[in-house]
């Protein structure tokens, strides 16, 4: 029997990237619809739940994605809602890669060293990987702060997960790279996520900080978020630092989204969401 995989999109168009790692993954189909929330994807998801004979429902599952996590995380919701006694299939969330490159890099910074009891700063961290890279670094024990441009931004993203995860994260508003470095004084552990293209740090920001242990940068396009790094890092040693660039890191995340959809058709009542993607993660770190 065909594995079919329905990847339910909050964009107009569903990502290219999700359904090319979905192939690899193991799909026999995939099948994009976009546009979705939670008021007009309720006949998609029945189409799903209401076909196939139960020991052959884990034959179907359903990913979304999206660029926008609150509204993926909504959409997730929306599709659960429609799951009743049996009449279910596996269901992950991975709204712009947000769980599994967070899970990712923070696995392979917990590979390198122990995060409990650090101090941590996710900069640029209000969006999907970043809410997501705050909320596994807190998990780990580590205590963490998350920047924006923006406080009332920042503010919002710690809300937002604080209200889903239980975590308590410190916001802080540092708009230009010297606000940035003002932020990670005193931290043991950078994660940058901005977007692509943009520096956040330069070198003698962190070069000469004593107190940094850890560095990942989830940016792979030039210039990257912490100048003085490379994106091919793979735990690599600069100036008495652990760096892992994005493509240092990315191998993991890769592996690991195409593990979590192999995973999604072993059962028909499998819910992957950052706590279990991370768990994956450590693991296979």
């Amino acid at each position: 029997m065909k594995k079919l995989l329905f990847q339910l999109d909050t964009d107009a168009h569903p990502a290219v990237f999700d359904t090319v790692v979905a192939y690899d993954g193991g799909a026999d189909h995939v099948i994009g619809h976009g546009g979705l929330n939670p008021g007009n994807v309720g006949p998609l998801v029945e189409g799903c739940i209401f076909t196939r004979a139960p020991k052959e429902k884990k034959n179907t599952a359903i990913f979304v994605g999206g660029s926008d996590l609150v509204a993926g995380q909504e959409l997730f919701k929306g599709v659960q809602k429609m799951f009743f006694a049996d009449f279910r299939v596996s269901v992950m969330l991975d709204s712009n890669g947000s769980n599994t490159t967070a899970a990712a890099g923070v696995a392979k910074l917990g590979s390198s060293r122990t995060l409990s009891g650090k101090k941590a700063v996710v900069l640029a961290g209000t969006g999907p990987v970043g809410q997501r890279a705050c909320v596994m670094l807190a998990n780990e024990g580590a205590s963490v702060a998350l920047t924006s441009r923006s406080l009332a931004r920042a503010e919002k993203a710690c809300n937002d997960m604080n209200d889903r995860f239980g975590v308590e994260l410190t916001p802080i508003e540092a708009f230009s790279n010297d606000d940035r470095g003002q932020s990670i004084s005193d931290a043991e552990i950078i994660f940058t996520t901005g977007a692509a293209g943009i520096q956040l740090l330069n070198t003698h920001h962190w070069a000469d900080n004593p107190n940094i242990e850890l560095m990942a940068d989830a940016n792979a396009t030039p210039p990257l978020g912490i100048e003085g790094t490379d994106m091919l890092d793979r735990g690599k040693e600069r100036d008495g630092k652990i760096v892992w660039g994005a493509i240092g890191f990315g191998t993991l995340k890769l592996a690991l989204h195409r593990a979590c959809i192999a995973r999604l058709f072993e059962t028909n009542n499998l819910v992957l969401d950052a706590e279990e993607i991370f768990e994956t993660a450590k693991a296979m770190a």
